[in-house]
């Protein structure tokens, strides 16, 4: 939420006179929302922290040069654009295993984890904008953060990137993108036209899961018995929740799998097997339905951090589910690394 310039200006003079604590108390009401804007541009969570910490170092220490043509916060976003380009330009596009290779037999031996920094990390619902949304932007804040959106916003050019998440889903007028971007207005609607052209061949439209709180009892029952199934290790119950065509992926494994045959065949023979126990706990991770999978672990006599489960659906099944089996993930979340049994 923006500050009143009034407010705002104190808080400016009182910081340019080397007091550190009033330009926190400047800057930080921005810091959420300038996390998930670097993550939109990155896919990566550690990258969008560490960016936004580095976009208020060089906000503390170049806070002279702050002229007011732009607001603080219009100036803020311009360090961070900036800081961000320059991790886009030496990186490696990220995604996820179905972008990389087509679909996997599942008889196949599993291919080797891939530890480069190349896969998207799942988004937790809790670091969305605190930012009103506007009725005119073409992508509410919620879709922007879906897997299928941030897979195809990937695709895009560092500044097409940049411009399309300013102006459709930030909902940012040509002019502030063109003077925050040093570019013409005209440049700008050239990029986002192109920009937008690209992100329809490849971005899915395809139906979202209703939220949870919204009291949707066919919704709420399909992800508890998603959670029955893991928790009684059956793979008949979870196969039957799959749409006929779903897809399952876990980076960082690269493999991924495509129809309800497929997946079956490669949980019996690799995920609910024999010993295996687990346990789900319900979260909201990329605007979707998701889960926090803890595997037993008998040596510690506890559930350990496994795997961050994120869920596209619709109404009558599951269409793609995609395991990040990061455990560093959880901290992210909120999530403790370890629980008791009960």
């Amino acid at each position: 939420m923006q500050m009143s310039s009034q407010t705002e200006l104190g808080y400016l003079t009182a910081a340019r006179s080397g007091d550190p604590q009033q330009f926190e108390a400047l800057a930080e009401p921005y810091r959420r929302e300038l996390r998930a804007y670097c993550y939109r541009l990155l896919g990566s969570l550690e990258d969008a922290e560490d960016l936004v910490q580095e976009t208020m170092l060089r906000a503390w220490r170049r806070l002279e040069t702050f002229e007011g043509r732009a607001s603080f916060r219009a100036w803020l976003y311009k360090i961070a654009t900036n800081a961000c380009l320059d991790v886009i330009d030496k990186s490696t596009r990220r995604g996820l295993p179905s972008t990389r290779q087509s679909a996997s037999n599942p008889q196949d031996t599993l291919a080797p984890t891939s530890s480069d920094p190349v896969w998207l990390d799942p988004f937790p619902d809790e670091w969305l904008d605190e930012t009103t949304p506007s009725a005119e932007a073409r992508y509410t804040l919620q879709e922007s953060v879906t897997l299928a959106f941030l897979t195809a916003l990937q695709i895009l050019p560092p500044h097409q990137r940049t411009i399309l998440v300013l102006r459709d889903v930030l909902d940012w007028q040509a002019s502030e993108v063109a003077e925050l971007l040093d570019m013409t207005v005209s440049a700008v609607a050239s990029a986002l036209h192109r920009a937008r052209t690209t992100l329809s061949k490849h971005h899915l439209n395809a139906p979202q899961d209703t939220t949870l709180t919204d009291g949707n009892p066919q919704t709420r029952a399909l992800l508890e018995r998603y959670v029955r199934a893991w928790e009684a290790v059956d793979v008949a119950a979870l196969v039957a929740l799959l749409k006929e065509d779903a897809t399952f992926s876990m980076p960082p494994f690269t493999i991924w799998f495509q129809t309800r045959k497929a997946i079956a065949a490669f949980f019996t023979s690799s995920v609910f097997t024999q010993g295996i126990a687990w346990r789900l706990r319900p979260i909201r991770a990329s605007g979707q339905a998701g889960f926090a999978a803890y595997q037993y672990n008998t040596s510690t006599d506890c559930y350990e951090a496994h795997a961050i489960h994120v869920l596209r659906l619709d109404s009558t099944g599951i269409i793609e589910l995609t395991a990040f089996l990061n455990p560093a993930l959880f901290a992210y979340f909120g999530l403790p690394e370890k629980e008791p049994p009960p």
